[in-house]
């Protein structure tokens, strides 16, 4: 299987509810480096896995719609913990959802597989990976 990985940031405030998180349950704040790998079977006619401008154009956008925010008060997420395990979902679902609706060309239809991985400190990550074909 190819890949080709497009790596981005952002920066989030959140709150966890539940005694397992102890003092997170405060606001803090989180920066995560983003990893997306997109997987294909077979090059595209043009030998790529996905334009790697539309990749991280798309990554890009992806991203800005959570940059900066308190996730506490976005009602997308309202009663759930926004963990980095559950934002590397979210982030997955609007990656996949952005390759079906056209976004990120023509021939990404051929991406069989996405890889979302949010490291969030130099030694702590989380990651979702499915296929989406």
């Amino acid at each position: 299987m190819y890949s080709l990985n497009v790596r981005d940031h952002f920066m989030i405030a959140h709150s966890f509810k539940g005694a397992i998180f102890g003092p997170a349950q405060k606001l803090h704040g989180a920066t995560y480096v983003v990893d997306v790998t997109f997987r294909r079977r077979e090059l595209d006619p043009d030998g790529l896995v996905i334009d790697i401008g539309a990749a991280s154009a798309a990554v890009k956008r992806i991203l800005d719609d959570l940059n900066y925010r308190n996730l506490d008060e976005e009602p997308a997420f309202d009663g759930r913990n926004t963990t980095t395990e559950f934002l590397a979902k979210t982030i997955f679902d609007r990656v996949a959802a952005a390759i079906a609706a056209g976004e990120l060309g023509e021939n990404a239809d051929g991406v069989a597989a996405l890889k979302v991985s949010l490291n969030e400190s130099h030694v702590a990550s989380a990651a979702y990976e499915a296929g989406i074909r």
